[in-house]
């Protein structure tokens, strides 16, 4: 369970928001807004590494690209569809097929 707190109560109580980041995120707020987040230092470098996976997308071929367009899902796995956007210009219903 994410706990949210506010810096003037993080520059008080650090060592606890610290312990209490390693099992979930800290969200600290400034002016009612969240601001930064408290994280384990394991989850910093799973979100950093999904960063890095995701920016090497950017350099993929037009054959890679078209490969990966043209790839079909597994049986069973079609419920993952409907995580993803509709294509651009289509609708979810024309993306269907």
């Amino acid at each position: 369970m994410t706990t949210t707190v506010t810096a003037a109560a993080v520059s008080k109580n650090f060592g606890a928001d610290q312990d209490a980041a390693v099992r979930d995120p800290v969200i600290i707020t400034k002016n009612a807004r969240p601001c930064t987040v408290l994280l384990a230092y394991e989850d910093f470098v799973r979100l950093s590494k999904r960063d890095r996976r995701v920016e090497l997308t950017a350099e993929l071929s037009a054959d890679e690209i078209a490969a990966v367009e043209a790839a079909e899902m597994e049986p069973g796995l079609d419920h993952l569809n409907d995580e993803l956007p509709p294509a651009k210009g289509l609708t979810a219903k024309n993306a269907a097929g």
